[in-house]
This record gives structure tokens, C-alpha cells and sequence, in this order.
């Protein structure tokens, strides 16, 4: 029964693949990704083995925050496209097997959405309490604010109400009050809206943000979890498949409250940036020991739940979870340029030139984050080796036009200027990194990666399976075994530039096969001793006598 069980938890065992609609393909040349363009790149994508399609915000906004300052929960920005355009990726995504989810950005508006417009008339509006005000200006923390290259407080004072406003983030998205329980009714309706298009569900925006506001009266809300859990069963209701994928940057045992109770009724899916950010701790060592914490920090978590797994994402590369200390030797190994580091706790580069392009410790890195337990996703252009273009202001540097060919503008648009300059120059320009001369080249990242993502998905112990870490005896050796419905995968892999050598106590007689080459090697006594050369990478999966394995 286990194995027929997965297809009702469909997340656990799919590779999420993120990517912003406007700088993937522009279709009718205008210089603007559009959802025509992404309807032909579908195929691409599950050509890849991509399971979900996570899309960023393409309701109409202002673009003052890259489609994160919505001012229609309920439309299509016309620049992008129609609702039928949508409607026909959705479509074609379904029949090559992929879900489709996006983003739902409901802690705050922009502040030229309808809402806050007719808000600011004051308490006679049916919309004043949409938003979170104040008579007078209330003490705060400035440690408490976002982007403090930016802003300097999270109130900000409207004129025309004559009252402070809250926001989080910029002072031109002012946030929800989601104690109001109209507000609440609202975000369902949203949800049930877009649902009702054929998606499969949500990447929810800064979830602590959105549950726990400050600014409401005490005493407004007696538990913020609350609008987590309804939503769920909401949309529960309207699709039993839908999923919801939380960010929520915190400790791992304030993390756990957001998948809700021992049978999970909050997120189904929530990122783990402690692990993301002590992987790269432990790449800037080359020692696995802050990796192996991490993962041993988690607290356990309801079966039908799930950790996100990932290398880059559309934001900086944040380490403030990180000591002071520890984001210096991050900085130091990764990005020790001033222009090159945001707001003092993060990096604003892809992993390519971190890396400074060594594809084998490209590779690497890509294989231990596909291996570690929990759901894989990936940013768009991570499958070619994209570079990000420092041109282009503050985190947005890794949200450059997608490198489709060695064509003008990287085949991205027949415009002669693109939405956002693409990478032009040096080793990671568009000449040299695209999908189509990787498509023709049988040992190119590209194809390596679509390996990559068939074998993760032939792989449900990763995503289903009990994990434990190994002991290889080498501190430069991350290794771990994942065991599920009789079947165990194990993972090995050496994080640093030299060579080295582990030995796995296993248990039991059997053989490991390794899951991309010839390899194989025979238990003895129930362990194995295994070499690995510089930034070596291995998935194992162990035959036991009599046991027949998957190809």
C-alpha cells in the first residue's frame, strides 16, 4: 500500500521547478516575457522531468517590486498575457504531467491597489480596516526592518488619512490585517479563485509576516495560526491535491509550528533555509559537519509534510541564520566583493560564480541538494549554469533574461532591448551558456541535470523515506542513507578539493549500485569502503540477495 499511497502526496517525490514569466520567453516581441512564451517552453520543462512549475507573481502591479505589489488579486498583468493564456499553460503543463502552482502574495498590497485607495479616506471606508493604522507613530525596533538600505521604519505616514500605515516590506506595500476577518474571507477567495483556473495549489509569501503582524491590537486574534489551518481546509475542499509551500525563514523549532499539528493541518511544504545556508557553510569549509547539524537540528515532522530543498532562489543568497562569523567565511569563500553583498547578511549571485565555474563542483552541489531529504526546487537557468548580472540593481542581479540560444538577446526576445539586460560577456554570457548548445552536447550541465531530475524521481526513498546520517570518517564526506518500503538509497559525497576516502557500515550482505555509472561495490561484513575524488558524487542504491532493483 505504500507505494500506491505516494500519488495522493504528489509534492513529496516531484522536483519544483521556480521561474518569473517575464524574463523567461517573450513571445510577441515586446521586449517582455509573456505566458505565450512560457505555453512554448511547457514541453521543455517536462522534457526536464519537471513535476510542478512554481510561477512568480503575474498579477497586474506597478513593478516597483518585480510583480510582488499586487494591484489585482484577480487578474493577469496585461503585459504577460490573458487569463486564457494562463489557462492554456496550465493545460499544457497537465498533459506532460506537471502541476502548476504560484505564488500567493497576500501579506501586503500595493498601495495603488483599490483596497488602500479607498482605505485612505478613513474609517468611513468599508476598507480602513483591510489595513493596520495608528493615530501616532509606534515605537519600534529599527533591527525589525527588511530592506534597511531602503526603508528606515515599517510605519509610514499616509496624508491623506491623516493616520501611519504598517508595512513590512516597502513602504509602498502596506499590509493586510488579517485579524479582520473580512480580509481573511478575501485571501480564501483568492485562493479558491485561482484554483478554480487549474492550479494545484500555492507558494505562500512571508508566512510569519502574514500570521503574525505587529501593529494589531492585542488581543484581536487569540491564535494567528488559525488563518493557516483554514486555509488549508479551504482549499482542501476545493482541491483535495492542492498544496500550500510556506517561507518561513526561522529556526527549525519555530518552523515546526507552521506545519501545525501531529497530523499536519498548516503548510504541507516549507523551505529549510538553516539547511540551505549550512550547506553553504560547509562548501566554504569544504567540511560536512554544518550541514550534518542542521539536518540533525530538524525536529521531526507529520508524515504527509515536507521540507524544500534548494541551492538558489529568486531572492540573495540569505546567511541570517548564520553567526557573524560564519557569514564572513561564506563571504570570504563566495563573495568577498562589497557589491557583490546585500544588506550585510546575504549574496547576490547564482551558484556558477560562486563556484567560479567549476562544473564539477556544480554538479556536486546539485547532487547533494537533490539527495537530502525533502522536495528539490530549482531556479530557473540553474539547469544551464546561468551567471547572475551584477547590472541589474540589488537581488534582482539573478532574475536576468533566460539564456535560450547564442542568438541576439539570448534568443529571449526579438526585441532589440530585453526587460532586464541579459548576461552578455565572459565565460557565463549567453554565447557560451545556453540550452541550445547543451542540447548538443551529450556531457553538458543541461542534460547531466535532466539525469539528475529522472533519477531523484525514480527515487521515493529521498522523498518518502526514513534518512540517517552515515559516519564516512572523513569530515570532508557528507553521507547519508535513506530507507523506505524495503529499499535504501545512499548518498556520498566529498565536499572538497582533495581526495578522500569512506567507509559506510550498512548492515547485511549486498551490493551498492551506483544510480549514475558502472560502479558497484560489494558489502563486506555489511560496510564498504569507497574512494572519492575531488568533489566526488555518488547515489547508491543497495540490492540485497534476491532483491530485484528499478534499471
Amino acid at each position: 500500500m505504500k507505494r500506491k499511497a505516494t500519488s495522493d502526496v504528489w509534492w513529496k517525490n516531484a522536483v519544483v521547478y521556480c521561474l518569473d514569466v517575464e524574463t523567461f520567453l517573450d513571445a510577441d516581441g515586446d521586449g517582455c516575457g509573456d505566458l505565450p512564451g512560457l505555453c512554448e517552453r511547457v514541453e521543455y520543462l517536462t522534457g526536464l522531468g519537471i513535476g510542478c512549475l512554481w510561477l512568480m507573481p503575474f498579477m497586474p502591479s506597478c513593478q516597483r517590486d518585480d510583480g510582488y505589489d499586487i494591484t489585482d488579486f484577480y487578474g493577469v498583468d496585461a503585459r504577460l498575457g490573458t487569463h486564457g493564456d494562463l489557462l492554456e499553460v496550465v493545460r499544457a503543463a497537465r498533459e506532460g504531467g506537471m502541476r502548476v502552482i504560484a505564488d500567493l502574495v497576500v501579506n501586503h498590497t500595493s498601495n495603488q491597489h483599490p483596497w488602500f485607495k479607498d482605505a485612505r479616506r478613513g474609517p468611513e471606508s468599508p476598507f480602513h480596516d483591510f489595513y493596520v493604522w495608528s493615530d501616532e507613530k509606534p515605537e519600534e525596533n529599527p533591527g525589525d526592518v527588511v530592506f534597511p538600505d531602503q526603508e528606515r521604519s515599517n510605519w509610514a505616514f499616509d496624508e491623506e488619512a491623516g493616520r501611519w500605515y504598517m508595512h513590512r516590506f516597502y513602504s509602498h506595500q502596506p499590509d493586510l490585517n488579517v485579524a479582520n476577518p473580512e480580509v481573511r474571507d478575501e485571501i480564501a477567495q483568492v485562493a479558491g479563485f485561482w484554483l478554480e483556473q487549474g492550479l494545484s495549489g500555492f507558494r505562500v509569501d512571508a508566512v510569519p509576516f502574514l500570521i503574525e503582524p505587529t501593529g494589531i491590537p492585542e488581543g484581536s486574534r487569540q491564535d494567528p495560526h488559525e488563518l493557516l489551518r483554514d486555509l488549508r481546509r479551504f482549499i482542501g475542499r476545493r482541491n483535495g491535491e492542492a498544496v500550500l509551500l510556506g517561507e518561513v525563514n526561522l529556526s527549525p523549532e519555530q518552523q515546526r509550528e507552521f506545519f501545525g499539528d501531529e497530523d499536519g493541518d498548516e503548510l504541507q511544504l516549507i523551505f529549510s533555509f538553516t539547511v540551505n545556508q549550512a550547506m553553504f557553510l560547509a562548501l566554504a569549509r569544504e567540511d560536512a559537519t554544518p550541514l550534518a547539524r542542521a539536518l540533525e537540528a530538524l525536529p521531526p515532522i507529520p508524515e504527509d509534510c515536507q521540507w524544500a530543498n534548494f541551492v538558489r532562489n529568486h531572492d540573495e543568497l540569505t546567511l541570517d541564520k548564520l553567526s557573524e562569523e560564519e557569514r564572513q567565511e561564506v563571504f570570504a569563500a563566495f563573495g568577498p566583493e562589497e557589491e557583490l553583498q546585500l544588506y550585510g547578511r546575504g549574496l547576490r549571485r547564482r551558484l556558477p560564480t560562486m563556484l567560479g565555474g567549476d562544473e564539477r563542483r556544480i554538479r556536486m552541489v546539485y547532487s547533494l541538494a537533490f539527495s537530502l531529504p525533502g522536495t528539490p526546487v530549482l531556479f530557473y537557468g540553474e539547469e544551464i549554469g546561468m551567471a547572475e548580472n551584477l547590472a541589474i540593481e540589488g537581488r534582482y542581479s539573478v532574475r536576468a533574461p533566460m539564456q535560450w540560444s547564442g542568438e541576439r538577446q539570448a534568443g529571449f526576445t526579438t526585441a532589440r532591448e530585453a526587460c532586464r539586460p541579459v548576461v552578455e560577456q565572459g565565460p557565463f554570457g549567453f554565447h557560451e551558456v545556453n540550452v541550445a548548445r547543451q542540447r548538443r552536447d551529450a556531457e553538458a550541465l543541461l542534460n547531466w541535470m535532466e539525469r539528475l531530475i529522472r533519477r531523484r524521481r525514480e527515487c521515493p526513498e529521498l522523498g518518502w523515506g526514513e534518512w540517517a546520517l552515515l559516519d564516512p570518517g572523513d569530515a570532508a564526506i557528507f553521507a547519508q542513507r535513506s530507507d523506505w518500503d524495503g529499499s535504501t538509497v545512499v548518498a556520498v559525497h566529498n565536499l572538497a578539493g582533495r581526495d578522500a576516502g569512506a567507509r559506510l557500515e550498512l548492515g547485511g550482505d549486498g551490493t551498492l549500485v551506483d544510480l549514475f555509472d558502472e560502479e558497484h561495490h560489494e558489502l563486506a561484513e555489511g560496510a564498504v569502503t569507497l574512494e572519492l575524488p575531488p568533489h566526488g558524487a555518488h547515489w547508491f542504491r543497495v540490492r540485497r540477495p534476491g532483491q530485484r532493483l528499478p534499471p
